[in-house]
């Protein structure tokens, strides 16, 4: 079991083994410890502070919100929270204070769960590292020596050829349920943002079906691929948190009209009526030997336990990179129009004409990345250049689409694939290529999933060579889910993945939750 799980941690907080306050102030402490790892953008102590006191009157009275009750979590600074700066990590909305929150946020919140404080990332989520924000990188814990992660502190000095990424764009989010000062986080998932750090960092990253999430609140990116991720120690927190956020949300006309009903995973699963497809497409250059044994160690295993095993042709993903390219940037070039100087953000002082203001307002407040895109994007949409770009990209899109519906309509039940080409980079070595390469070189296998709006998840596999996690991931059938996570829990159970060598908040509790987690149920 990688950590405490919050099926776990509930049972002790229901229990009176362990206060709301009292974990809340573990967490905190091991935030502090870990501030190295650059994980969080706020840290809103005080706020955590006084929910957790909140769900402390709550659980002595015998009246739990729910599961999540005084359990801590974080959530990715582009959602909106209410009183809370979210900055995107931007200069462009660096101090920005929304009045409203996010409507994943604010489940969470009626949940009462105890929210820690703000992730790291790339700017606007444009990346695939943790490395392009203006509060500075993310590292990954993973690449540090054991004996070093025990004396994490905030005054240590790093040398950038010490450590290696955290993945991206959510992987302040990824690391900081590695580093266990949350239970699970929210992250956002547009081309794989929330399963490529969950890779690189060892944990589980969860998009489901497009539409069951709301993305009211979420800044957007790409609002026809955007999709709010949940990042936890396991498969069943997934499910836990997932059963929660779902649903119909009135204020996101893309969400589903359908009631949502949540669900609970079993613990004994059969894979014997099984069909897991294998996309031969997914053999792409640049996969490393390790990635390439434990997809192969992953097929025996579901060949092991009864399930059928079966080649499939997904043949326009070769063309995914470019589609994706071209419709992110398209939407990206829309999205953030609205930040001028005069609408919306950060305003230059410069005053000779309005078209100066706009100019010095966008150079001062996006960096390359976001500029580059926006940039491409427009380019795209040119008159001129509209039907050769922008409407070609929809219709590969939906070939995409459509060869991941023929698939399934095939009988097959899941597909299983890398979710990275290998395992993290280092620091110095990632920068030396530039973001749009990084980007398309990363994302490889987890882009189908955005643009044809399927549910997919990393779990974590086995660690590689050099100590740092690899993963695989599982796509589904569109809306799915259920049998998307059953499948991912019952490889997580036979992977029996190790714990990342943290200290952990929860020690005195060890012995508890071993003899009472087994019982747990809501």
């Amino acid at each position: 079991m990688r950590g405490w799980t919050i099926r776990e941690i509930s049972l002790a907080l229901r229990q009176g083994h362990i206060s709301p306050s009292e974990l809340c102030q573990r967490c905190l402490s091991l935030i502090r410890k870990t501030k190295i790892l650059n994980a969080y953008i706020t840290v809103t102590e005080e706020q955590a502070v006084k929910q957790a006191e909140d769900a402390e009157k709550r659980l002595q009275r015998g009246n739990p919100l729910g599961p999540l009750d005084g359990v801590p979590v974080a959530v990715k600074d582009n959602f909106s929270t209410a009183g809370i700066e979210t900055t995107c990590a931007s200069n462009m909305l660096k101090g920005y204070v929304p009045p409203f929150n996010a409507t994943v946020v604010q489940r969470l919140l009626d949940q009462g769960a105890i929210l820690m404080g703000k992730t790291n990332l790339d700017e606007f989520a444009m990346g695939c590292g943790s490395t392009d924000g203006i509060f500075g990188p993310v590292r990954n814990p993973w690449g540090y020596s054991k004996q070093y992660r025990e004396q994490l502190a905030e005054d240590c000095a790093v040398d950038d050829s010490d450590w290696v990424v955290a993945g991206g764009s959510s992987g302040g989010s990824a690391v900081a349920v590695a580093s266990m000062s949350c239970f699970a986080s929210l992250g956002s998932d547009t081309g794989g943002s929330t399963r490529n750090p969950a890779a690189h960092c060892g944990i589980v990253g969860f998009k489901g079906s497009y539409g069951l999430l709301s993305r009211h609140g979420l800044i957007p990116l790409v609002n026809s691929m955007d999709v709010p991720g949940i990042l936890t120690r396991c498969v069943d927190d997934v499910s836990t948190v997932f059963g929660l956020l779902a649903g119909h949300d009135p204020k996101d006309s893309t969400t589903v009209q359908d009631p949502f009903k949540p669900f609970e995973l079993p613990d004994e699963i059969d894979v014997r009526n099984l069909c897991v497809g294998i996309p031969k497409e997914y053999h792409a250059p640049g996969l490393s030997c390790e990635t390439l044994e434990i997809w192969t160690k992953g097929v025996n295993l579901f060949e092991d336990g009864g399930a059928r095993v079966v080649e499939v042709s997904l043949p326009h993903t070769q063309y995914s990179n470019v589609c994706y390219h071209v419709l992110c940037t398209t939407e990206v070039s829309s999205n953030m129009a609205r930040f001028d100087g005069l609408e919306y953000g950060h305003r230059s002082n410069v005053e000779s004409s309005t078209e100066a203001l706009y100019a010095a307002t966008r150079h001062e407040g996006f960096n390359d990345v976001v500029r580059g895109r926006i940039l491409a994007g427009n380019y795209f949409l040119l008159k001129e250049n509209y039907d050769d770009y922008f409407v070609k990209a929809q219709k590969v899109r939906r070939l995409i689409a459509n060869d991941f519906l023929k698939v399934f309509e095939s009988g097959v039940d899941v597909l299983l694939t890398p979710t990275t080409l290998s395992d993290a980079s280092s620091y110095m070595e990632f920068i030396k290529e530039d973001n749009r390469t990084r980007s398309a070189q990363e994302d490889i296998f987890t882009q189908g999933a955005n643009l044809a709006g399927l549910p997919a998840i990393a779990v974590p596999a086995i660690l590689s060579r050099r100590g740092l996690p690899l993963s695989l991931q599982f796509i589904g059938r569109a809306f799915h889910d259920k049998q998307l996570l059953t499948v991912a829990k019952w490889f997580e159970q036979q992977m029996k993945f190790p714990l990342l060598q943290l200290q952990t908040p929860l020690n005195n509790c060890s012995e508890l939750l071993k003899s009472q987690s087994s019982h747990a149920r809501f």
